[in-house]
């Protein structure tokens, strides 16, 4: 009977021949898919990363930033100090931290991934996430997204705060909190409602499931976010988990509108 035997070439191993072989994969995936920067379509380097001009555009958060909300700082105020905008309101969760200011790529980045289906660039972004919330994320116990709604998921397919949490749990190593908590009501889209409207869409809009409950407790979490603007949705939530019973909760998200805050 007839067969076909694959001699491999002399002098090199198996994992030589591996490499060659994903080497060659990866040529070929780049010649039907070339590399292009998600931020302004040219041609790029490697995938999942922004050409020069885009990564130079972001306005990354860097220290000093205020203690509870993250917000960055003129000047450098102290080790700890606290903006006057969360002395006057302070927030539900006890801290918030953010990669860059929603603007520019940073801007381009959050509304590729969540409206043009763009679920690739949430390993990406999870990585600058995790750098922004890495003392947070190494004194975690879980990590867990804001929902969305049954309804909003059914025509968007996709959660893209869960992506993203999805993406940060994995790259830190800590654990994914996926079905511990629920939008129970369907609210109105945030987009263009005033602060006052904010907050009475999201009113007692979150429950935690049975799974969260037993998870929840006496736990050290992290909720994650796309962008951070006026904090409604994020305080609302921040409120259900207090009741559940964790103890400390750390907002990270993506990008902060920082005009919102002011």
């Amino acid at each position: 009977m007839w067969g076909l035997r694959f001699q491999k070439p002399a002098g090199l191993s198996r994992d030589d021949l591996g490499d060659m072989v994903l080497r060659a994969g990866k040529a070929v995936s780049d010649f039907l898919y070339p590399p292009i920067c998600p931020g302004c379509g040219i041609l790029n380097g490697s995938h999942r990363s922004l050409c020069p001009f885009c990564w130079s555009s972001i306005r990354f958060i860097e220290k000093p930033y205020c203690a509870v909300l993250g917000m960055p700082f003129s000047f450098d105020p102290g080790a700890d100090a606290v903006s006057p905008k969360a002395i006057a309101e302070p927030p539900d969760f006890d801290r918030l931290r953010s990669v860059a200011l929603h603007e520019n790529v940073a801007r381009v980045l959050v509304h590729a991934l969540k409206y043009s289906d763009r679920t690739d660039l949430a390993p990406m972004m999870a990585g600058w996430m995790c750098r922004a919330g890495a003392e947070e994320l190494a004194l975690a116990d879980l990590v867990l997204p804001v929902p969305l709604h049954r309804f909003r998921l059914f025509f968007r397919r996709y959660n893209q705060s869960a992506e993203l949490a999805r993406a940060v749990a994995q790259q830190s190593g800590r654990p994914y909190l996926a079905h511990g908590l629920i939008r129970a009501r369907r609210t109105d889209r945030q987009v263009g409602l005033g602060r006052r409207a904010r907050l009475e869409n999201v009113r007692g809009a979150f429950k935690v499931t049975e799974e969260g409950k037993m998870a929840l407790a006496g736990k050290r979490v992290v909720l994650v976010d796309d962008v951070y603007t006026t904090g409604a949705t994020v305080n609302a939530v921040a409120r259900t988990l207090r009741r559940a019973g964790a103890r400390d909760i750390t907002v990270l998200s993506f990008a902060m509108a920082i005009s919102d805050l002011i």
